[in-house]
């Protein structure tokens, strides 16, 4: 899933390590979910949107399926 925690970080001038102390994670898992390899849990990702005052969805961009076109009308 697409993020914006590195911009959000960077905001804030904080490293990856001073981010996952203050979260109670590791840095390893700060730098997995800004390179888009690692999801993390519902509630990590409300704790990372509280830190900085934002919202889910300000943090987390959600992708839709290229495939999911919306259905045609009825004819």
């Amino acid at each position: 899933m697409k993020n914006k925690l590195k911009v959000f970080r960077a905001m804030h001038d904080l490293t990856q390590e001073d981010l996952a102390e203050k979260l109670g994670v590791t840095r390893q898992t700060i730098n997995a979910i800004e390179k888009q390899r690692y999801n993390p849990s519902l509630e990590l990702a409300f704790k990372l949107a509280d830190f900085f005052g934002v919202t889910i969805e300000e943090l987390f961009i959600h992708d839709s399926p290229e495939d999911s076109a919306e259905p045609e009308a009825a004819q």
